[in-house]
């Protein structure tokens, strides 16, 4: 090996170990860590606490994965920081995946995430009135479920999480799936054919009505009401866009299509509940979910 060749990957070695460094010195170390809220050894989350006095709002980060990956880790650095430098504290939380238990299992550790977090509202500084969710794709479909799920708390519960309020403020996601009928999938996303999860593993039954029974309880078209909360609805393409050429972007395509957004947004108008949704060349009051939630938080977008 030449002196250049050997001097080049010196180069190389300390700039890897340098940008190393540097992500590690960025990274933002949760106040509250790997916390505890369940018995399953994926039933913790981390929060970050805004630096402020008074009792402050909170979003729960639920993430994605199609119900069988995915970390409370994959939350962006840069987006708890913007949350935290506008006053609102931020969670991350992991759940069940699929190979644990078929859903709603996800489902039942979302929930007890939210009323373990309001639980602990006095002690962390939170109010806990203004608790927001979002999330993408399955933490999406998550976020939903919490939002226009009915109240979940039980007041004769012994156990004080079970007794803390279910509902939320607002919730924001990104390419949300609005409903688990595969049937409408096929009915309104172009070119999608199936999808890759059987019922016997999403839901524990191949029985078409026991599977429907539950595509039913979880789906956010099926359950929203007049009494739910706003909704902010982000998808990456527009209704006219065509179908991605690549196979694999294809299949994304599908299942995170600006479709769902739209049937539930117009469901949403009909029955009076606010919804905004974003996509490239919409009309959107908002341009981001930070805006949507200060604006319900707070009362302004600025």
């Amino acid at each position: 090996m030449t002196f250049y060749m050997k001097y080049g990957l010196l180069v190389l070695l300390l700039l890897v170990v340098g940008l190393s460094f540097g992500q590690a010195e960025d990274r933002l170390e949760p106040d509250v860590s790997n916390e505890q809220y369940g018995p399953h050894e994926r039933n913790v989350l981390d929060v970050w606490f805004a630096d402020t006095t008074q009792p402050t709002p909170l979003v729960i980060y639920i993430h994605g994965g199609g119900f069988v990956s995915g970390s409370k880790d994959n939350l962006n650095q840069g987006i708890i920081r913007k949350f935290l430098d506008s006053g609102i504290a931020v969670a991350a939380v992991n759940y069940r995946f699929l190979e644990n238990a078929p859903l709603p299992a996800a489902h039942m550790d979302v929930l007890r995430a939210l009323q373990y977090i309001r639980s602990m509202s006095e002690e962390w500084n939170l109010d806990k009135s203004k608790i927001g969710a979002f999330g993408g794709s399955a933490g999406a479909q998550l976020s939903l479920w919490l939002a226009f799920s009915d109240e979940m708390a039980n007041p004769t519960a012994e156990d004080p999480v079970e007794r803390a309020s279910s509902r939320l403020w607002c919730v924001a996601t990104s390419g949300a799936q609005t409903t688990l009928d595969m049937g409408l999938w096929r009915d309104w996303i172009p070119e999608f054919k199936a999808y890759n999860i059987t019922n016997e593993r999403m839901y524990g039954t191949e029985e078409n009505e026991a599977v429907m029974v539950k595509v039913e309880s979880l789906s956010a078209l099926s359950i929203v009401s007049e009494d739910d909360p706003p909704v902010y609805l982000y998808y990456k393409m527009r209704p006219d866009a065509p179908v991605p050429l690549h196979p694999n972007k294809a299949q994304s395509w599908k299942i995170h299509h600006v479709n769902f957004g739209i049937k539930l947004k117009e469901r949403m108008d009909e029955l009076g509940v606010e919804a905004h949704l974003d996509y490239p060349g919409s009309e959107s009051i908002y341009q981001g979910k930070l805006e949507f939630f200060k604006a319900q938080f707070f009362g302004t977008d600025e």
